[in-house]
């Protein structure tokens, strides 16, 4: 089996392709369609990207056919996964010329290249985000759950989960934040101990708190509580969060409440991200002294991403409270984000390590089954031999001459392959391969029998 991947992502297509092309309630039916076109499948379809990784027999791969003439963003791949393309068109009801200027495809070490970068978040529109490999490994356990992870195929995608968190520990890709959402939630894991006790206050429930909350929650608070002018849009963004964590496998507690309870909730609250776009504080320091002393003055991490501010400055001046204004953090992120682009350059030439790796894994499994065939065709034809002789010698026939005849059959069985081998290796190998093949073949018989 060989690894193959089609798709698109946010570097071919535009965000209007990529929303037909993705996948949610229709990822079980999917993949049943998938695994019986191929040894193996997952689909990852996230907002950024709808990839099919697929195992395909040795011999459906490298052929001749290309899947657009009119663009270079495929080129030559297998008619196998052409195939594939246009059920993907065809599933999504789309029509495949519209989607194949916008295709990627990539067979053997490229696929394999491919998906290890995109686990190890080097392929991510913010590079090194982590969130990528939970949802490659939520991917692979839908499509474990539907049929799609045949064994050869599960042990690839376990060698890449490796490989990817070599990548991750061994490089700096993704040690620092480089999104406000990543640094909160980056400055959350420095100050708390247990993300999982945490209650996480939203002040207000625009996109940029969105994007924060998304980062918060993956952490695995406990509680998250929405303080918003209009229910509404706190009840959208509380149902996409709670529909979240509940995907990952964890619960949580969405509270919803306006902007005029805010110094009620206010104590409950571990991290604050306040984005209201409001004129005025909305957060001084009279109410968070209220809330400290609630608290019992545990630790308070407060996250002001308005202009003009949210939260009164003299705020960070207390005790046992941290408080990073949108400056601040974009302080951090540009220096951040300097030292992961050099840490990618390590992490690629890492990839290329890891991935020479898997496939010299992969050729030894191989090398394993083959010696295995070649073991049981070797014992069925000595069997066989051996009860053809045994029958000659009960009907009488002399056993001298009878083990003489098996001899020579089963010498001249054995010999066949072996020679037909150095035949192939003298006719398309370099000398040197010539040599060491011959030399195990005819070394391997100089041992002593008995």
């Amino acid at each position: 089996m060989k690894l193959a991947v089609i798709g698109v992502n946010h570097k071919t297509a535009p965000v209007s392709l990529r929303e037909r092309l993705s996948f949610g309630s229709d990822m079980p039916q999917a993949i049943e369609q998938m695994a019986a076109l191929t040894s193996g499948c997952t689909i990852v379809s996230t907002c950024n990207r709808s990839e099919l990784y697929v195992g395909l027999d040795d011999d459906e791969l490298y052929a001749d056919d290309a899947l657009d003439d009119q663009t270079d963003a495929v080129g030559i791949i297998s008619p196998k996964l052409r195939a594939i393309g246009e059920w993907l068109a065809e599933f999504k009801g789309v029509a495949f010329d519209e989607i194949s200027p916008y295709l990627y495809a990539y067979e053997g070490s490229r696929a394999l290249n491919h998906w290890l970068r995109v686990a190890a978040g080097l392929d991510s529109m913010i590079l090194g985000e982590p969130q990528i490999l939970g949802q490659i490994r939520q991917a692979v356990a839908t499509a474990k759950e539907h049929g799609g992870i045949s064994s050869e195929f599960g042990w690839l995608t376990q060698q890449v989960f490796a490989a990817a968190r070599t990548v991750r520990r061994d490089t700096k890709v993704g040690a620092q934040a480089v999104t406000l959402g990543f640094a909160t939630a980056k400055l959350a894991t420095q100050i708390f101990d247990n993300p999982s006790e945490l209650t996480f206050l939203l002040v207000a429930a625009g996109e940029m708190n969105r994007l924060v909350a998304h980062n918060v929650a993956a952490l695995g608070v406990k509680k998250i509580i929405i303080c918003n002018r209009t229910h509404e849009r706190a009840k959208i963004l509380g149902d996409e969060l709670a529909q979240m964590q509940a995907q990952a496998g964890r619960a949580v507690e969405i509270e919803l409440c306006g902007l005029g309870e805010l110094a009620r909730v206010l104590p409950e609250a571990d991290i604050i991200s306040s984005c209201s776009g409001s004129m005025q504080a909305l957060i001084d320091v009279a109410m968070v002294k209220q809330a400290l002393k609630v608290r019992r003055h545990q630790p308070m991490l407060f996250v002001d991403l308005a202009v003009p501010r949210d939260i009164e400055p003299l705020v960070g001046q207390l005790d046992n409270v941290y408080l990073y204004s949108v400056d601040d953090l974009q302080h951090v992120i540009a220096g951040n984000l300097a030292e992961r682009k050099q840490a990618a350059v390590e992490a690629e030439l890492l990839v290329g390590q890891l991935v020479a790796d898997i496939e010299a894994q992969m050729q030894e499994q191989l090398a394993r089954e083959h010696i295995q065939n070649y073991r049981q065709m070797a014992q069925a034809r000595t069997d066989a031999l051996l009860n053809k002789a045994l029958d000659k010698i009960d009907d009488g026939a002399d056993a001298k001459l009878i083990l003489a005849q098996f001899a020579h059959d089963l010498s001249q069985t054995l010999m066949h392959s072996p020679s037909r081998l150095i035949r192939h290796s003298a006719k398309h190998s370099d000398a040197q391969m010539l040599e060491m093949v011959s030399y195990e073949l005819i070394h391997s018989y100089r041992k002593p029998i008995g």
